[in-house]
């Protein structure tokens, strides 16, 4: 095939594109710059789109093609002499060239622990090639899980095993459903995990948008139809079990309890979340080796989608664009680092706490991302000289003491601040930032999943990040103007950023000290959301195969 990149389309008022439409325009743009008849392709292929804002308000989508052809490709495109037309270079993922060993079958037992991306992804690789894996989830189905977070947005009484951390899907089921990776893909992992969605119901498009995203009504569905997938390839999948407990026997793993139920296993997944603090607790007990690692914590802010819109685009939105991310990231004087985090488009920030009195956020986005507000959590670095110990568990500890906080502030509820009123306060000068000619509507309200209560949100964290976080927000004023409005929104405490720990594995994915055990995905401290989590799951699937296939 032959790759052709920089093919771009002007963006206005009336551009709506239909699926079988764009083809049709990308197929003739295509002819054009391969100097050929559109007739002479027969196949053409949407590897990637983006938009070109960089001349806003003249925006652009441009896409990159891979199309085959009547004739000899590799003679045109010698001829042809474009740096942007290529002969393709992309090959077909193959689960056992991935991992090194010959096809194989085994009636080794695999367990994994947790069916968020991490789990399910390798328990569907494992399943789909001749093993029987066994997942345990702590929570329920997702169609129990979004009852029962439903009922708990609205009344605030929290079910501790099933919430938005734990249950099926992981606490990515209730997020904006990015798709989006920094993780390096030279072993097609990504394109396999992007390939396992679109099998179970995503959309296509995310194979080939900059930054795909699924929004939480469709992963609800597509995570089911995974779990399905599994069940039909003779795996198994245990919802509302718990693991309590691992048996080790001379430096290996031998079987899990879930409570007074034992399931052997020769191979055990740990694929917890980043919220499985007993589990963490269980896990030390029982000697394995984990170590504290650096992480975030934060707020959430909300401007409303329109000003984002404005200067993401130069213009409101339009035709076909899509409500406007955006990514900022800054260095404070003394050295911290703030950045953007999980940010939600047209989003609802989410009551995401799992432990009772205890109160965190997250932001939600459903598909369409039609909300009134963007959201996302701006988050300041922390690392284990700020956690106040020096344990194992120290970040966990640190993480519950401001949860403690953000929970007392409004009985519960989610404490929300204006940013004015928040700045005032670090500050101690009475200087607010200023509205910017009304960019914020006086009206400007929370868009929230559970109850909110207005609060002195500036009192969560130590006083150090909280004067990071004012620093981080005036600088990305800079950037986004009207970011650091007076009437923007600021709620908390953002504090589920990435696990606190790292169960530490060595080159062939088992655990420093205890043979047979994969720590795996993000609350093992080796992802950092749905895809490099649904990535590691992939690799660790081909690792226990190579292990299964006797390959140290």
């Amino acid at each position: 095939m032959i790759r052709i990149g920089q093919i771009k389309l002007e963006i206005n008022e009336n551009t709506t594109y239909e699926d079988k439409s764009l083809k049709e325009i990308l197929q003739k743009k295509a002819a054009k710059k391969l100097k050929v008849s559109a007739s002479d392709i027969v196949r053409l292929d949407i590897v990637k789109h983006s938009i070109d804002a960089r001349k806003k308000p003249e925006l652009f989508d441009v896409y990159v093609v891979e199309v085959s052809l009547k004739g000899n490709e590799g003679k045109l495109v010698s001829r042809l002499k474009d740096r942007n037309i290529t002969l393709s270079d992309r090959k077909e993922y193959d689960f056992w060239i991935a991992a090194g060993v010959p096809e194989i079958s085994s009636d080794k037992k695999v367990v994994i622990i947790g069916s968020g991306p991490a789990g399910l992804f390798c328990g569907y690789e494992l399943a789909r090639h001749g093993f029987k894996p066994l997942i345990l989830e702590r929570g329920s189905d997702v169609d129990k899980r979004t009852e029962i977070v439903s009922q708990f947005w609205k009344d605030g009484k929290l079910n501790p095993a099933t919430n938005v951390q734990f249950g099926e899907g992981g606490a990515g089921t209730f997020s904006d459903g990015k798709l989006n990776t920094m993780v390096k893909d030279k072993d097609g992992r990504g394109e396999r995990a992007l390939d396992i969605f679109v099998k179970a119901g995503a959309p296509e498009r995310i194979k080939y948008e900059s930054k795909p995203h699924i929004g939480t009504d469709i992963l609800r569905r597509v995570v089911k139809n995974i779990r399905n997938e599994i069940i039909s390839s003779g795996g198994q999948v245990m919802f509302d079990s718990q693991v309590t407990d691992i048996v080790i026997d001379d430096g290996r793993v031998k079987a899990v309890k879930c409570g007074e139920t034992e399931y052997p296993c020769d191979y055990l997944v740990l694929a917890i979340g980043h919220s499985a603090r007993d589990t963490f607790a269980m896990l030390k007990d029982r000697g394995i080796s984990m170590q504290p690692k650096p992480f975030a914590v934060g707020f959430r802010v909300e401007h409303p989608q329109s000003l984002i819109n404005e200067s993401q685009y130069g213009k409101r939105a339009i035709g076909a664009l899509p409500p406007a991310p955006y990514k900022l990231t800054t260095t404070t004087s003394e050295g911290r680092g703030v950045y953007s985090f999980c940010m939600c488009p047209g989003g609802y920030v989410v009551n995401a706490s799992s432990e009772e009195d205890m109160l965190a956020v997250n932001g939600m986005s459903y598909s369409g991302r039609d909300g009134d507000n963007a959201n996302s959590a701006i988050i300041i670095t922390v690392d284990p000289k700020d956690f106040g110990g020096s344990d194992i568990l120290s970040g966990v500890e640190f993480q519950r003491r401001l949860e403690k906080k953000a929970y007392e502030l409004a009985g519960g509820k989610i404490p929300v601040e204006y940013y004015g009123d928040f700045k005032k306060a670090i500050d101690g000068d009475g200087q607010e930032s200023g509205s910017i000619d009304n960019f914020i509507d006086q009206n400007f309200v929370p868009q929230m999943k559970g109850e909110y209560e207005f609060a002195k949100v500036h009192t969560i964290l130590p006083d150090d990040l909280n004067k990071a976080f004012v620093e981080g927000m005036e600088n990305f004023g800079r950037t986004i103007r009207g970011y650091n409005d007076d009437r923007a929104l600021v709620s908390g405490v953002e504090s589920r950023t990435s696990s606190p720990v790292r169960i530490v594995r060595l080159e062939d994915g088992v655990s420093e000290n205890i043979s047979g055990l994969f720590p795996c995905g993000e609350g093992a401290g080796y992802a950092g959301g749905i895809m490099s989590a649904a990535m590691d799951g992939i690799r660790i699937a081909q690792l226990v195969a190579r292990k299964a296939g006797g390959i140290d």
